[in-house]
């Protein structure tokens, strides 16, 4: 598919904009003032192959503990500021690699110049971010209700104290609940600048609701080429943040991350219990970080052959089942050796890749 045609930025290590791999974000739910319980979830985010995070910072003490988050970080940090331009100055001298803030809200000129002055020389790029629920009055007076006009209208508001400011290390996000009014913000934006664009469904929900919403949210925008950088907004653990993330990028085929399981529906065919089978294979996979197409499919009259595309796979018959590879049959085996001579294909295969 065809990306839409943006600018690059750079969050420290990581590019965001242009031909770059679209970025998977998400965001810390620890006290930023913690700095040392905040790092340990950084870094299952990051083994998690989170790509930028981001830390909440409410208060000066947050904002000085991100000295020793950023320099124990393996992967970019985001200072998530809000009305106090002096949290965004100490979060810069703090040594973060990007800023999320929005200009209009920090108190007039000088103290938005402060912080551009501040950010220009270290390259620290800012996200202007625009919620639904918090749109300025005259806008909501205006629309009458959030509509993707008033976000729009709202974020240029602010992309423009900085253009005037000559500074366009930018990018910009617009967050609603509301999937059809997130896709039509979106789309208008997209269609008016080159900025790259931060994809997200705020407030989703828990892991089932949520990531549903957000697949078919961000899976529609990135389907049709908007997107620079993403996150998955869970409540509960944001390990789940990632996970969710590189799996839409996954079946869009814009990321490989670990394995893929291929699982076909139960019919009136199956005589063996696929569910289990495939939840068991599941479960161990969750191990491998090398991408690999796994199939558990439950008839052994056409699996190999409806998962010929699988690099490897198993189809379940009445107490036995195949082990395939490509859709060619490597052996028959009883059902109770299922899973573990599918592993032992696995295992063959990431070896013979290192060959």
């Amino acid at each position: 598919m065809e990306r839409r045609n943006t600018r690059q930025i750079k969050v420290g290590s990581v590019t965001i904009g242009g031909d770059a791999p679209i970025a998977v974000q998400s965001m810390t739910n620890t006290k930023t003032q913690d700095a040392r319980t905040t790092l340990i979830q950084i870094r299952q985010l990051a083994d998690a192959g989170c790509d930028v995070i981001r830390c909440a910072v409410p208060d000066m003490e947050a904002a000085l503990a991100l000295k020793n988050i950023v320099a124990g970080s393996p992967i970019p940090v985001i200072a998530d500021i809000h009305f106090d331009y002096r949290l965004a100055l100490q979060a810069i001298a703090s040594g973060v690699q990007g800023l999320r803030l929005n200009p209009g809200n920090i108190g007039g000129t000088e103290k938005v110049k402060a912080v551009v002055e501040a950010a220009k020389p270290k390259n620290i790029p800012i996200r202007i971010g625009v919620n639904a629920g918090s749109l300025p009055k005259d806008l909501l007076e205006k629309y009458g209700h959030p509509t993707a006009e008033a976000l729009v209208e709202a974020a240029w508001r602010h992309i423009r104290i900085l253009e005037d400011m000559e500074y366009r290390n930018i990018k910009v996000s617009l967050k609603c609940h509301d999937v059809p009014l997130t896709l039509a913000a979106y789309r208008l934006l997209a269609s008016q600048c080159d900025y790259p664009l931060h994809v997200g469904i705020t407030e989703a929900g828990t892991v089932t609701s949520g990531i549903i919403k957000s697949a078919v949210g961000i899976g529609a925008l990135l389907a049709e080429g908007i997107g620079d950088t993403i996150r998955v907004s869970l409540t509960g653990d944001p390990v789940n943040e990632v996970k969710a993330g590189f799996e839409i990028l996954k079946a869009l085929g814009l990321r490989t991350y670990g394995p893929t399981l291929i699982s076909c529906p139960t019919c009136g065919r199956t005589s063996i219990d696929l569910e289990k089978l495939a939840t068991v294979v599941e479960a161990r996979l969750a191990d491998i970080k090398e991408p690999i197409s796994v199939a558990v499919m439950g008839c052994v009259v056409n699996g190999p052959g409806e998962a010929r595309e699988a690099d490897v796979g198993i189809a379940g018959g009445k107490g036995e089942g195949l082990v395939f590879r490509k859709g060619q049959v490597v052996k028959k085996v009883s059902e109770d050796r299922l899973v573990n001579e599918l592993f032992n294909e696995i295992d063959k295969i990431l070896d013979e890749r290192k060959k």
